[in-house]
């Protein structure tokens, strides 16, 4: 299925429901090329519940063989799709930019990014890279500008930050009360108010 072919989908779901245009405008996918570690999709899980990621797709059958022993602490994959797809077509919309995230000649360093509204980032895999064939069809390739490669999981919790550090928001202390673990009850010195 083409990139425009899967949002001709999104566009025929959307008719008849007014959210289904708000639900789709800041649409945020992760893709992951033939992931072979359940730890690192587990983790990837748990980045895209913590960042507001909307899908997580991934290639190949490693994945699968062992999906038995994930690591997704949070349960993200109960609201958060984590798909088996044939091709990143199948995840994309004709409005999302296709941005790759990989270590290659031309890329562009991820400080110098500026994020799209609608993406899907698509990872290589641990032990490999992303074929020719899909960095050809990227929109842009970016690189995160470290001393060695990264994992998967880190690389995918870097960009999602990046992206929620370019977006302007900004977090409370109402956010922080409801994300921290219920045995952190620590505060800032002088802060009486909770």
């Amino acid at each position: 299925m083409s990139k425009l072919e899967a949002g001709g989908m999104v566009e025929k779901m959307a008719a008849g429901n007014a959210e289904a245009g708000e639900l789709y405008k800041n649409r945020v996918v992760i893709g992951l090329s033939d992931p072979k570690s359940p730890t690192n999709v587990g983790a990837v899980m748990r980045a895209a519940g913590c960042y507001g990621v909307d899908q997580v797709c991934y290639t190949g059958t490693r994945y699968d063989r062992a999906a038995k022993f994930t690591t997704d602490t949070h349960n993200a994959s109960q609201t958060i799709p984590l798909d088996g797809v044939e091709s990143f077509d199948q995840c994309v919309t004709a409005e999302m930019k296709v941005i790759c995230v990989e270590l290659v000649d031309g890329a562009t360093s991820l400080p110098l990014f500026e994020h799209p509204t609608q993406a899907l980032y698509i990872f290589g895999p641990e032990d490999g890279t992303l074929s020719q064939s899909i960095i050809d069809q990227a929109d842009a390739v970016v690189y995160v500008p470290t001393k060695g490669c990264m994992n998967l999981a880190a690389s995918v919790n870097v960009l999602l930050y990046d992206r929620l550090c370019k977006s302007g928001a900004t977090g409370s202390n109402d956010l922080v009360l409801s994300s921290r673990d219920r045995n952190n009850t620590v505060r800032v010195n002088g802060d009486s108010s909770r």
